[in-house]
């Protein structure tokens, strides 16, 4: 029988969400688990640390069994603690999910689930980001099915050191047309801050908005997303631009 993987899970929904508890549960057969994951929802905490306070971390048991940790702090956090103190041995994976709502184009940047995945990457692991691209009725059995796939794939492939951000579309399994390898789109939210009023009479604002398509070119998450594929886009942590050397050269010289 073959060795059993060992996989880090993490989210930003909390250690509690059924996302997270599909994919463990669909991962057993091929894997030994271990969960840190925070301890309240993080959506939107992008790759944030937390440093000026303590991080404290509660233990996850089920049946009487240790499944891992829920900590006080952002998605990163609990990568971070996992790796550097929590786990016995680094694991062969990290995989951030299953995610209600996509996670692609520049939401990538704001993204909990996609910086937990990063962080990982960061730190030497080959890492999953799964999300799908609905909040309401998430088929979390298919994409937990989905990623075991990946999951099987990856380590037939000899888990080769990547970091492949995933989007399920929101459409009834037998209508996806199929997986695509995208790039990452630059389509963004268009920002509405809703005023409203607390009980006192104070004035106070609710962030709100929608996905704007600006994307032009085929190929890109968004696009693929919208069109019935499963969208599954290789990131790399290099920001660097280097379109924009002569822009940055120009600028920047004689200065001193």
């Amino acid at each position: 029988m073959p060795k059993k993987l060992s996989i880090l899970l993490t989210n930003d929904d909390g250690a509690h969400a059924p996302g997270l508890k599909t994919l463990r549960d669909a991962l057993a057969p091929v894997a030994e688990t271990f969960v840190c994951a925070p301890q309240t929802e993080q959506s939107g905490a992008g790759h944030s640390l937390t440093l000026f306070t303590p991080l404290r971390a509660k233990k996850l048991m089920e049946n009487g069994r240790h499944i891992g940790y829920a900590i006080d702090g952002r998605p990163a956090d609990c990568v971070k603690l996992a790796l550097g103190k929590l786990l016995k041995r680094k694991p062969d994976l990290v995989i951030s999910g299953i995610n209600p709502g996509g996670n692609m184009a520049t939401n990538v940047f704001y993204s909990g689930t996609v910086s937990a995945a990063m962080e990982a990457y960061m730190l030497g692991i080959p890492s999953l980001a799964v999300s799908i691209d609905t909040l309401k009725n998430a088929d979390f059995e298919f994409a937990a099915g989905f990623a075991l796939k990946m999951v099987k794939r990856l380590a037939k492939a000899g888990l080769p050191y990547c970091m492949l951000n995933v989007n399920i579309p929101p459409i009834p399994r037998n209508k996806i047309k199929g997986v695509k390898v995208t790039s990452q789109g630059c389509s963004r939210f268009v920002d509405d801050y809703v005023p409203r009023k607390d009980p006192y009479g104070r004035q106070y604002f609710w962030l709100g908005g929608e996905m704007v398509n600006f994307d032009k070119q085929p190929g890109t998450d968004y696009s693929v997303l919208k069109a019935g594929y499963i969208s599954v886009t290789p990131l790399r942590l290099d920001l660097t631009s280097r379109n924009d050397f002569p822009i940055a050269e120009a600028a920047s010289k004689d200065l001193l």
